[in-house]
């Protein structure tokens, strides 16, 4: 992650996310720092992470979550070339079941 996002207001804020319990507390914290749309879009990004790595196809993944190619592109780029923050999600996802 880029130096300059790394501030301790950024912290602060992974402090309280750390701080949550369970979903429901998920739902009622991000209900009240995102707007709707905000974490509507969040969870797209990650509905397609989920389906890159799945090996989706971009048209498949458009038509089922409704999000743009330019979305899906940069989704795919932060998978291929990010901070694997999604693939260490995933494997702990995988290791829950």
């Amino acid at each position: 992650m880029s130096k300059n996002v790394r501030t301790k207001e950024v912290d602060a804020l992974f402090d309280a996310v750390l701080s949550l319990k369970d979903r429901e507390e998920c739902y009622l914290f991000f209900g009240d720092v995102c707007t709707i749309n905000e974490l509507l879009s969040l969870s797209q990004r990650f509905e397609v992470a989920k389906m890159l790595q799945d090996g989706k196809t971009y048209l498949e993944i458009a038509e089922k979550t409704g999000a743009s190619t330019a979305t899906i592109s940069r989704v795919n780029r932060s998978l291929n070339y990010g901070n694997d923050g999604y693939a260490m999600v995933f494997d702990r996802l995988k290791d829950n079941e």
